[in-house]
């Protein structure tokens, strides 16, 4: 067994009266310090998981094909109606008193600048996401407008690029603000372990360190997993793309998967170094790189359009918003299930990841800044980003260039190659196109290299000084499972995954907004009659 490091917190009332100690159902075991029976029964559902994917792969491909429409259709209201729960959940956290409970306690100062806490936010939660869908959504969603408008009118344009800025807005960062708020809270401030199940200790007391609490992380680590997983496979689609856009070099499967061990390579080194020796510093230069690209990009195409775009944009945004979050009489089933419905589900399953690495950035923020800037922040990038990328697109389009038009119709759907399609109409093209795909190979690797962080911490029972080999399995296993799902259906079993995992852990989230908000009511009555 391994020394207890932490103790819980016992001064505040009853509720985490426990005398549970970080580290004591740890087990050391050649070399490792992991949580049992976490780490053991997560790992090897993974390994047979991937084991069985490669070994049956036609089996797979038609299984998975099945599942995702299945679990769309048959559960978009559900994953609809917990999206909007969770944005409105954290809007009134954010207002009421609770809002000025500090993550730490009074006396804690922030462990990182906003600079570098944005770029961490940033960097982590879309980075890939969005090189990938950054001229894809707009384009799309403008030809073929959701909730049943007619293409090529003017609220089809209006909504076009608006749609697109739905996905990665406010409800996405919602998911996350919920799970990093509440692990930050019960970590920093009750001295609970830093891992899901201390999230639901006001509901379920000392039983979260039994079987419920081991559901809760297996559940977490399997979500957070194929999340990733799903997130590497679209960022090995682009650079293999990329790869053949540029040098010629064959796009199959072969070359995603030596992609996919390439980069788990460089994570590893990423990994090895920590938090601060590589996580950090990796996001720092993906917020530069990404910055500088966005910059050409907005100098080279149409600046006016793009400036008035942004605040065009926001306003079409917060106006569609609540017909967008509507689940009642759809119309527009393919947007609907296509696209809303699953990144909804893949939000949910990379909530812990996310959540995680922004709790353990967080310390030192009050519950209000948390939430409105994790909420506020990103969203305006995503905003600067999709107007950015999108009307530079659609302005080819009007300008007669149907490089990306012709990538999303008449059949010929290759998403993989729209922003690279969009770079060819602007000068530089080789140059840009080369720098775009190294910033996704970064963006790669910081991914994969924190969410190896995050899991490490769940199966370690919420230790953050596991050894480095236990990073080194899971940042491999995570390589893995992406490879295994390209093979065994590609992009649509990737997906299919991620939402599997994220029907029931959005159960869970729900959940724990509950067990969050007792949390924070007792802190405050206590600081009130302190």
């Amino acid at each position: 067994m391994t020394e207890p490091t932490t103790t819980v917190n016992k001064n505040d009332d009853d509720l985490y009266n426990t005398d549970y100690q970080v580290g004591q159902d740890n087990v050391n075991f050649l070399g490792l310090d992991f949580h049992n029976p976490v780490f053991p029964i997560s790992a090897i559902m993974v390994v047979v998981f991937v084991l069985g994917v490669l070994i049956f792969t036609d089996q797979a491909a038609d299984f998975f094909g099945w599942l995702r429409p299945a679990i769309t259709q048959s559960f978009d209201w559900f994953f609809v109606i917990s999206a909007n729960l969770f944005l409105i959940f954290c809007l009134v956290l954010a207002i009421l008193p609770v809002g000025k409970i500090r993550l730490g306690g009074e006396e804690a100062t922030p462990d990182y600048s906003y600079p570098a806490w944005f770029a961490m936010l940033f960097s982590a939660g879309v980075g890939i996401g969005l090189m990938f869908y950054g001229v894809l959504e707009p384009m799309n969603h403008t030809l073929t407008p959701p909730l049943g408008l007619e293409a090529g009118s003017d609220d089809a344009r209006s909504i076009g690029t608006a749609a697109a800025i739905f996905h990665w807005g406010f409800h996405a960062w919602a998911i996350y603000a919920v799970v990093g708020l509440a692990l930050a809270f019960f970590h920093y401030n009750k001295d609970l372990p830093l891992t899901l199940r201390s999230a639901f200790y006001p509901l379920l007391g000392d039983r979260v360190w039994g079987l419920w609490g081991h559901i809760i992380d297996i559940m977490a680590v399997l979500a957070t997993l194929f999340g990733l997983a799903t997130s590497l496979g679209i960022g090995a689609n682009q650079i293999a793309a990329g790869l053949n856009y540029l040098f010629g070099i064959d796009s199959g499967i072969e070359t995603k998967s030596i992609l996919i061990l390439a980069i788990t390579i460089a994570a590893l080194v990423s990994v090895y170094r920590g938090m601060d020796g590589g996580v950090k510093r990796l996001s720092e230069i993906n917020m530069v790189m990404a910055a500088m690209l966005m910059v050409f990009v907005m100098v080279v195409g149409p600046t006016a359009l793009i400036f008035s775009g942004i605040v065009s944009n926001t306003v079409d945004y917060l106006s569609w918003l609540p017909a967008l979050s509507n689940w009642v009489g759809r119309e527009d089933s393919g947007f609907y299930h296509g696209w809303t419905t699953f990144y909804w589900a893949w939000w949910v399953s990379w909530s812990p990841f996310v959540g995680m690495f922004i709790a353990r950035v967080s310390r030192g923020r009050t519950v209000r800044e948390f939430i409105l800037a994790v909420l506020i922040a990103p969203t305006i990038v995503c905003i600067v980003w999709m107007t950015t990328f999108g009307t530079t697109a659609l302005n080819q389009m009007d300008g007669g260039y149907m490089g990306v038009v012709n990538l999303i119709t008449n059949g010929n759907w290759q998403p993989e190659l729209s922003i690279y399609k969009m770079f060819e109409a602007l000068p530089f093209t080789a140059v840009i196109s080369f720098f775009g795909m190294v910033l996704t190979i970064i963006f790669f690797v910081t991914s994969s290299d924190s969410g190896s962080l995050v899991i490490d911490t769940i199966t370690a029972g919420g230790k953050i000084d596991a050894p480095v080999s236990q990073r080194i399995f899971w940042c491999t296993i995570e390589g893995l499972a992406a490879i295994a799902l390209l093979m065994g259906g590609g992009l649509g079993a990737l997906q299919a995954a991620t939402i599997s995992t994220g029907l029931p852990f959005a159960v869970f989230l729900l959940v724990m907004c509950v067990s969050l908000y007792i949390g924070l009511s007792r802190e405050l009555r206590r600081k009130q009659f302190a």
